[in-house]
């Protein structure tokens, strides 16, 4: 028997990258799956299919996640889709290389907007449906929030918030609700070879870089763990973090 079936999810962009790969792993483990997209084109809906032939049902709704409103009509169209929620999983995030002094304000309000107030936003719609469900939220920060990386300020810092976030969601939901964290180090998503991505792959204790399916396995832990495991924040980061 498939560990997730018969469960409700909802990953927010969940249409390409890591995300894609979430939310195929948890519809191969029986999970019905709705996910999120700024906008739902062909390749949002391509996505869909391959869901759906996993034998499960799937859908895409458009949502801008640093728009309340937006949010909530989401949530709304998800839930309502799917019957009600167990699993949330906050993955869409917005990453970007920049040197402390030249970030502009509007870059720090557009990274928070995205990687810390999305997930807020998002979990608080879906706290009722969730709470009814006794279910789970597992957020993906990443190992930027746990180590200050010189020329992605804002991302490091909108992660740790997060990170934090998702400590205090955890305290103040449960017993109802499990909150758990993944912080993804060096994922490579068969993107042009780079010799940056050799020198990391050295620099990492098990002597390569990340998967999507690496992060994937993590979340599908934290989807199906006892409920008894929360607040926690798991690196998935082949040991990178200890350098």
């Amino acid at each position: 028997m498939p560990v997730l079936a018969g469960k409700r999810a909802l990953v927010t962009g969940g249409a390409r990258r890591i995300g894609r790969a979430l939310a195929l792993s948890l519809a191969a483990e029986g999970a019905d799956v709705v996910i999120t997209s700024r906008q739902v084109n062909c390749k949002v809906e391509d996505a869909v299919t391959e869901l759906q032939r996993l034998g499960v049902r799937a859908r895409a709704v458009a949502c801008q996640v640093g728009d309340p409103a937006s949010v909530r009509t989401a949530i709304a169209s998800a839930t309502e889709y799917l019957g009600g929620l167990d699993l949330l999983v906050n993955n869409a995030g917005a990453f970007e290389t920049a040197a402390l002094q030249d970030i502009t304000p509007e870059q720090w309000d557009a990274m928070f907007s995205t990687n810390t107030r999305g997930p807020f936003l998002t979990a608080q719609a879906a706290y009722p449906h969730l709470k009814a469900a006794h279910g789970r939220i597992v957020n993906i920060g990443s190992l930027g929030g746990m180590h200050p990386w010189a020329t992605h300020a804002h991302y490091c810092t909108s992660k740790a918030a997060l990170h934090m976030l998702s400590q205090t969601m955890a305290k103040t939901w449960a017993p109802e609700i499990a909150v758990n964290c993944v912080a993804p180090g060096m994922i490579v998503l068969g993107e042009t070879h780079d010799a940056a991505y050799d020198s990391f792959a050295k620099k990492t204790p098990m002597q390569r870089n990340g998967s999507a399916d690496d992060v994937a396995a993590a979340v599908l832990f934290f989807a199906s763990c006892p409920s008894f495991i929360t607040g926690q924040l798991l690196a998935v980061d082949g040991g990178l973090g200890l350098n």
